[in-house]
């Protein structure tokens, strides 16, 4: 197929500065996205191979997951040199083609950022625990035990146990959020700020479009050190964290979401304006994710956009849900931006979580590709994968192997991409992969659908460029109209033309209601009518208003 002909109309068209307003952007794990030397690991080499398959889905851009050199022992979310390409990836040259190449294509690049922490193997954190005169003393969040030697507080890590690990150097105890080979960085100091600038604009020289920012809301902890209050066990919910951990007993009012991070985050903003680049922040709040993710995209002065875990959790989507998260988005949102996803490399891949037959999948990708915001789709998702099962002997992930068997951990979304059908390996590596193929994925590999007109892949096509021929569905304002009895409607209206979208998520068939006004039928991948909507169907029509 010719690359050029193909392209949708948002790729091949004049140059938007808010192209990110309604970007469909594809995340890749690079572990698992595709080998190119056969040691079983995913590299820059290889997703340079498989650009073409991103570009021909109509996308608009990728977020790359970490490949900076690291310890590996969060898989590079331990960050111990944030300036060079960790050899298990390949170069800072691979980085620069792989760069030049996606531009080619049409496709923006993202990549991850990591600052809330940094590795414990950092040049940063090696200087900082030596004493604490030295120059780098306060870069990280260091405190004294209390007079028993327990903790400075109550903080729990969402990996488990306390947040506070002890350092023999220094006979103090030092933050770590995550892993206690994390620690926190100390964004309170403004040596610490304008070093993560700097590194900041070492990427976007080198040509990356923006970055997304890992756990944006952990950036600055509270300097008093203040215990978390309780959570009243009916607040609890496991949106963010395992039920079986305990990080979900707190309210999180302390450790993180402090009030400090708003400048810094118009500090980051003023970089990015330099290179005209782009940046969504992960938002880690199981009670205030949408009020945090309005509070830092408003104003045209922090980050563009923001996600949060409403739909990657293990909350049934029914229509009913969905029309309350969109209602309490709606609420808050004001001039700020969302950007939905389903699925990425953190959570079960949503097609398990939420026991989702393929018509069911397909339904909910229209409606993910139909809300006011971006969106965000995860590696395989247009594939329809399925969680893989990784047994206890094969976990890699230190999160499953804490909390198995209640949590199996992250493995299981993070197998390796099916590329061919006819390969143990599924095409993805010659030599033993770092984690096991599923076998079931094998029969949806990119190979066995790619030229088949009914299948997953060419479905999520034929939807993303539809949406990129609505710019209704991109950037137009939204009105919820009915949430209720598997039913959900909504207006999107931009430059005159409403969009009307209807979505059935049951499997039995369903009466609906047009509203009043003259609906022309969308050339939508579905086959809903009126009166009636099939099971998993949905209907897009649209009409002009008078003045538009």
């Amino acid at each position: 197929m010719n690359l050029m002909q193909d392209m949708t109309p948002a790729r091949a068209g004049l140059v938007d500065r808010d192209w990110w307003r309604g970007a469909v952007i594809y995340q890749i794990y690079p572990r698992s996205f595709q080998d190119s030397n056969g040691d079983g690991i995913g590299d820059l080499s290889g997703i340079i191979h498989r650009l073409d398959h991103i570009a021909r889905l109509g996308v608009d851009a990728v977020w790359i997951s970490p490949f900076f050199r690291s310890p590996m022992l969060d898989f590079g979310y331990d960050v111990s040199d944030y300036r060079d390409v960790d050899p298990m990836f390949g170069t800072l040259g691979d980085f620069d083609a792989l760069i030049a190449r996606a531009h080619e294509l049409g496709l923006k690049v993202l990549i991850d950022l990591v600052i809330s922490h940094t590795s414990d193997q950092h040049a940063w954190f090696q200087e900082s625990r030596q004493s604490r005169e030295n120059a780098r003393s306060d870069w990280y969040v260091w405190a004294d035990a209390k007079p028993d030697g327990t903790p400075p507080n109550n903080w729990l890590s969402i990996f488990g146990g306390s947040a506070w690990e002890w350092d023999g150097e220094r006979m103090q105890y030092y933050l770590h959020n995550f892993l206690s080979e994390q620690p926190d960085l100390n964004l309170h100091n403004p040596d610490v700020q304008d070093a993560l600038l700097d590194v900041v604009r070492f990427w976007l020289e080198r040509g990356v479009d923006g970055f997304r920012l890992d756990t944006i809301n952990f950036y600055f902890h509270d300097q008093q050190l203040r215990d978390n209050p309780a959570l009243a066990p009916e607040a609890r919910n496991a949106t963010i964290a395992p039920e079986v951990n305990p990080y979900n007993w707190q309210d999180h009012l302390y450790d993180k979401n402090q009030p400090e991070n708003l400048a810094f985050l118009r500090r980051f903003r003023s970089v990015m304006d330099e290179f005209d680049a782009v940046a969504v922040g992960e938002v880690g709040d199981a009670q205030y994710g949408l009020e945090i993710q309005s509070e830092y995209t408003s104003g045209g002065d922090k980050v563009q956009m923001c996600y949060s875990f409403e739909f990657l959790s293990g909350i049934a989507p029914t229509a009913d849900r969905v029309g309350e998260v969109l209602t309490r988005y709606e609420g808050s949102i004001g001039d700020g931006w969302a950007c939905w996803a389903f699925s990425n490399h953190d959570v079960v891949r949503h097609a398990s979580r939420w026991t989702l037959s393929e018509p069911a999948q397909r339904a909910y990708a229209a409606l993910l590709l139909s809300l006011r915001g971006s969106a965000c789709l995860y590696q395989g998702e247009e594939l329809g994968l399925t969680e893989a099962y990784v047994p206890f002997e094969h976990l890699q992930d230190p999160y499953g192997i804490r909390f198995w068997p209640k949590f199996k951990g992250r493995d299981g979304c993070r197998t390796p991409m099916p590329w061919v059908t006819d390969n143990a390996n599924g095409g993805f590596t010659e030599g033993k992969p770092w984690l096991p193929v599923a076998v079931e994925h094998l029969s949806h590999s990119v190979a066995a659908q790619d030229e088949k007109s009914d299948s997953m892949l060419a479905f999520y096509r034929r939807m993303i460029r539809f949406r990129a021929t609505e710019p209704a569905l991109a950037k137009g304002d939204f009105t919820l109209l009915h949430a209720a009895d598997d039913i959900l409607s909504f207006s999107r209206q931009h430059a005159g033309r409403t969009v009307l979208c209807i979505f059935n998520l049951s499997d039995s068939a369903q009466d609906i209601d047009m509203p009043d006004g003259d609906w022309t039928p969308l050339a939508a991948p579905f086959d809903g009518t009126a009166p009636t909507l099939g099971p998993w169907q949905a209907l897009y029509a649209a009409q002009e208003s008078s003045d538009g």
